[in-house]
């Protein structure tokens, strides 16, 4: 069976450096690095009287990884305003934190090599818990200064509504 339904002929998995973050409806600039997505499930393990000498197993409460989003500084404030919601130093007291707007839900998405989107995910409730808004200096480094913020999100699934793109045939040039 083929990997992939609509471009048979592709043997090849995705690539990790065409991706996309989304939210408030728009695209975020520069984002450079994703984290990756993952959930882990507690193992409950319970034995009856009379059962023999192994335990059961069965799941128990699953929770979601903090997701790290990374980028190149620059003047976009994304970051620093989402981050702000959650705290805010000298808005005054008891206004520190924007209860009312401070989650967000996100979407990832990843691209094929045309640039379309192959494969999307809805990550849900989603706020900022770590904001390095500038990285440590130095003048003797050869590197972009990256800015990253660290999400908590209440889970994420596949939008299964997002389909395999038909992929563009190479045309050699006339």
């Amino acid at each position: 069976m083929p990997q992939f339904s609509v471009n048979t002929e592709r043997f090849d998995p995705y690539k990790n450096f065409k991706f996309r973050v989304k939210w408030d409806g728009r695209y975020v600039a520069g984002i450079s690095k994703v984290g990756g997505l993952k959930r882990t499930t507690e193992v409950v393990t319970h034995r009856i009287g009379g059962d023999p000498s192994t335990p059961r197993h069965s799941p128990g409460t699953s929770k979601y990884d903090p997701i790290m989003l990374e980028r190149g500084v620059s003047h976009d404030k994304d970051f620093e305003q989402w981050a702000n919601k959650v705290w805010n130093w000298g808005s005054g007291l008891g206004a520190e934190v924007s209860l009312k707007d401070f989650r967000k839900d996100i979407i990832i998405e990843l691209l094929n090599e045309a640039g379309q989107v192959a494969i999307a995910y809805k990550v849900y409730r989603c706020w900022v818990s770590e904001f390095t808004a500038m990285p440590e200096l130095d003048a003797n480094a050869n590197a972009v200064a990256i800015q990253s913020i660290q999400l908590q999100n209440e889970g994420w699934e596949r939008d299964y509504d997002v389909t395999e793109p038909t992929e563009p045939s190479f045309v050699e040039p006339a």
